[in-house]
């Protein structure tokens, strides 16, 4: 057995307990059992590169606007295993939600070992889950640091470290996209949980890779998607609007765990949910996307509401959690919330967000835990029955894990992992070139 195949269960054990280390720290810190530490990291070294040139040079979607080697750490010593890669730091072109041109930040990295499967090397662009609002949160700075911590208790780390160091060590390529308004030095926030923006910018970094000198890519070779939750909504995204958006691509599937593809839907599990900050995050989202909401928000929002969508802005997503812990979405809004989202212009403006209206390219996997208490399962499970109808190849796998501290989003995070060797095989067969098993009877059966 050769020592990259030995590097990748050890890399899984060691994410997997690390991730439970932190959950665990974070519920500990919430309950006041024991006292936020307090770190004093220095971010100002990433701004020269993050901040976009004004104006943005002239070009298309999907240009690199400036590239930078990117050191790659599993964690902060960098000493407990490796990244079979080397790392580029990309900022590209691509369009917000409203079709403006933006520059958009990730990380390319080139595998060291060879791409053991057929045809060219296989490039797999990936959007993580939420990671929080605060620019120091972005995955392609977390590449650097394995976890971020700094004032008091600003804790993220790449959760989805084990899946890129693994696909890595198999040979595939990967660009990770930070998203629209993440990670870039300025006053803006995140474009979270915006359908076009969240699969423009993962189009694009896929286009961005492409076009990187010195890679083993094949400029018309094989791309596939992945994202997990908000990450799943932009890697959804990304094929709904393939046809008409990036038609150039050579796209051979798609992957999305426990994506969001209702906002709407949504909601109600944020309530009083360990991360409540996740509402604060949807609403600068919507503002960073739709500026001329932010009056009509603030108005809606008590002080304590007004407090949380401030804070919220410059946190990552376990201070965030700590910091607003189980609260209740009534007591931050001086309205009825359901009032709220069931008129215009919040009720015409979330179901824009929606997945699943349009045909994807390509096939699609969902995987999907049946008891997931803050992303609806339903919800998926509906823009399957949708694409289905529309002659789509797709296939949903339901995760059967039973309910188990639902507030702790149990039922959200750890399916991700159950089921991560399962995901990474149908990824293979695809760039493989294998048949697919999509199950649309089975899913209409269902509806």
């Amino acid at each position: 057995m050769n020592q990259t195949a030995l590097s990748e269960p050890r890399i899984r054990r060691w994410t997997l307990w690390a991730r439970v280390a932190v959950l665990l720290v974070a519920v500990m810190a919430a309950a006041g059992l024991i006292a936020p530490p307090t770190s004093h990291a220095d971010d100002r070294h990433y701004e020269e590169f993050y901040t976009p040139p004004a104006p943005l040079p002239t070009g298309r979607p999907g240009d690199l606007i400036r590239t930078e080697p990117s050191p790659l750490r599993l964690e902060p010593s960098g000493q407990l295993g490796a990244y079979v890669g080397t790392g580029t730091r990309i900022m590209y072109r691509s369009t917000d939600a409203q079709g403006n041109p933006v520059a958009v930040t990730g990380t390319y990295i080139e595998p060291t070992v060879a791409w053991p499967g057929k045809g060219p090397r296989p490039l797999l662009a990936y959007a993580t889950g939420p990671y929080g609002a605060g620019e120091q949160c972005a995955p392609s700075r977390l590449f650097n640091q394995g976890i971020h911590f700094s004032q008091g208790f600003d804790l993220m780390f790449n959760m989805e470290e084990g899946f890129w160091a693994t696909l890595l060590a198999r040979g595939f390529a990967i660009v990770v996209t930070d998203g629209v308004g993440m990670g870039v030095h300025g006053p803006q926030s995140p474009q979270w949980l915006n359908r076009v923006a969240a699969g423009t910018a993962m189009l694009d970094a896929a286009r961005a890779a492409m076009k990187l000198p010195g890679t083993s890519l094949d400029p018309h070779g094989p791309v596939a998607f992945w994202g997990y939750a908000s990450g799943g909504q932009a890697s959804l995204s990304a094929a709904e609007q393939a046809a008409t958006y990036a038609p150039e691509l050579n796209i051979v599937g798609t992957l999305a765990d426990a994506p969001v593809t209702d906002v709407a839907e949504a909601i109600p599990g944020i309530d009083g949910n360990f991360f409540a900050v996740l509402a604060g995050y949807l609403l600068r989202g919507i503002i960073a996307a739709y500026p001329q909401t932010e009056q009509p928000i603030r108005d809606v929002l008590t002080p304590r509401g007004l407090q949380m969508l401030d804070w919220s802005g410059h946190t990552c997503m376990l201070q965030g959690g700590v910091d607003y812990a189980f609260r209740h979405l009534e007591y931050w809004f001086n309205t009825d919330l359901n009032t709220l989202v069931s008129n215009d212009p919040f009720k015409s403006l979330l179901a824009a967000q929606r997945v699943g209206n349009i045909k994807p390219t390509g096939p699609i996997y969902i995987s999907h835990n049946r008891f997931d208490p803050l992303v609806p399962y339903h919800a998926a499970h509906q823009t399957a029955q949708d694409w289905c109808a529309k002659g789509a190849d797709v296939q949903f796998w339901t995760n059967e894990q039973p309910p188990f501290l639902n507030k702790l989003d149990i039922n959200n995070l750890l399916p991700l992992y159950v089921d991560g060797e399962r995901n990474m095989a149908w990824l293979t067969d695809r760039f493989n070139g294998l048949p697919t098993t999509p199950n649309c009877g089975e899913i209409q059966a269902a509806a």
